[in-house]
């Protein structure tokens, strides 16, 4: 078992780029099996969930080739009609996208219920409710999915929530299905907007990229293409928040700063400030971290929104910041139940947080935070690495247990942070 063991206190400096997006690289791996051609995807991020997608479609036929640094080309010319493997499926939420590609490509698939953050329940319905429409009979056993379809058609689809796997779900059926669909209600993340340039240059029709409006005219058949993955906003916004709560100046390039509005907005209310310049993002050093107040004094609010409102995955993220910050503030996790039950390990390391209830926090700051040396656990990617930022700002030593989980969503986190100045090192037990 793997552990960081980290000396905190100390200031990073330097330059650091963002691996490609976690999010948009998984639902792009299960897109190459959509076509016979060869589909090149570039700047695809080497973690560990990528890593077992990789080896999920390997068993169903798919011929991989790695053709440069994150670059690999994937080809299906014949799909096999064995069933994914139920072992690595359990253990990825993404494999749930194997579902539309599957039905499109052969007709039939059995899934196993998908692995993933235990961050609450993740519900399925939206994947479920899309494929119906679409033409499939979904069968729900207390284990397992077994989905079937003579054919996809077009249908006029209004997801009951704005999920973002519901709706690449829902684009990789419709695709190659027979006539025209809407997707009304559909998320719209970057990752999304990926999805649909990758498809669209494989010869998908898809209009109203990048709105909660879809509409997709099927095709026969799809083609080969090379696509590069964006950068991953989730890691831009991370090393935001670490630069912050350890006074450091870092330069963020190639960060798509459009992409990071919200951040601006929601990082503001602590005090944070960065610099957009050109496609890179500055943050400054050594800035004063301080909540602004609401009108009339009034405790402001951070709150987890639908694209392009501030992403969830962020919010355990903000937590840290929030300790380091002068004054209160409530932070709101709308969608998952227990995305912020790692707050116990923040408030033994000296953090002033009230766990309101599974979904609210109220975080009182600046609070000296101390090391842990017996052992953080990490309980999944975006908690584990707002742990990892927590022990990099905070006074002594820290151990960080179960570092698997932050390697399955940060490629080479320690390698990279030490390139920074980090005082950070990967042990075995």
């Amino acid at each position: 078992m793997e552990r960081f063991i980290i000396e905190g206190g100390y200031s990073l400096h330097g330059t650091i780029q963002p691996a490609g997006n976690k999010n948009a690289a998984l639902p792009l791996l299960a897109a190459t099996i959509l076509t016979d051609k060869p589909v090149t995807l570039q700047n695809v991020p080497e973690i560990g969930d990528v890593i077992t997608k990789r080896s999920l479609l390997a068993d169903l036929g798919c011929q991989m080739l790695q053709t440069g640094d994150h670059a690999w080309q994937f080809h299906t010319p014949h799909m096999s009609n064995k069933e994914p493997d139920a072992i690595l499926a359990r253990k990825i939420r993404t494999s749930i996208l194997l579902a539309g590609p599957l039905l499109a490509r052969r007709g039939h698939v059995r899934l196993p219920r998908p692995g993933g953050d235990a961050i609450g329940r993740r519900r399925l319905d939206t994947h479920f409710h899309a494929l119906r429409a679409l033409g499939a009979h979904v069968e729900i056993t207390p284990t397992e999915y077994s989905l079937t379809c003579n054919s996809l058609r077009g249908s006029d689809i209004f997801l009951d929530e704005m999920s973002v796997t519901g709706t690449e779900q829902a684009i990789l059926a419709a695709v190659l299905a027979n006539g025209d669909s809407t997707i009304a209600n559909a998320a719209s993340e970057p990752h999304i907007q990926d999805l649909c340039n990758c498809l669209n240059s494989m010869g998908a029709r898809i209009e109203g990229i990048g709105t909660n409006m879809l509409h997709i005219t099927g095709v026969s058949s799809l083609q080969g293409t090379i696509f590069t993955v964006g950068p991953d906003y989730m890691e831009v916004g991370s090393f935001i928040g670490l630069a912050a709560v350890t006074r450091s100046e870092l330069r963020i390039v190639g960060a798509r700063p459009r992409e990071h509005r919200i951040t601006r907005v929601m990082m503001g209310r602590l005090g944070v400030q960065f610099i957009d310049d050109g496609d890179d993002i500055v943050v400054p050093g050594n800035q004063e971290l301080r909540v602004t107040e609401d009108a009339h004094n009034a405790i402001p609010k951070i709150e987890s929104m639908p694209w392009p409102g501030f992403p969830a995955d962020l919010i355990s993220m903000m937590v840290v910041v929030a300790t380091q910050a002068q004054g209160t503030v409530l932070i709101h996790e709308k969608l998952f139940e227990s995305r912020l039950f790692f707050v116990d390990r923040l408030i033994s390391m000296g953090a002033k947080i009230v766990l309101c209830d599974p979904h609210r926090v109220v975080v009182v700051g600046s609070a000296q935070l101390f090391g842990d040396p017996d052992g953080i656990p990490s309980p999944d990617i975006r908690a584990g690495m707002a742990l990892l930022t927590a022990a990099l700002c905070a006074k002594g030593r820290s151990v960080i247990n179960n570092i698997h989980q932050i390697d399955r969503g940060y490629e080479r986190i320690d390698t990279r942070l030490k390139a920074l100045g980090a005082h950070i090192e990967r042990a075995t037990n």
